[in-house]
């Protein structure tokens, strides 16, 4: 069973790097990625 999760970001930005594979189990609070943001 897949369960689907949606994830908000605090700022606008583009996604730099994954800190996760697929299949990797993450615990509630684990970062889960890194964003660059926007500089206009």
């Amino acid at each position: 069973m897949k369960i689907e999760h949606t994830i908000t970001a605090p700022n606008d930005g583009v996604v730099a790097e994954l800190l996760f594979a697929a299949g990797d189990l993450v615990a509630d609070g684990d970062e889960l990625l890194r964003i660059d943001s926007e500089s206009e």
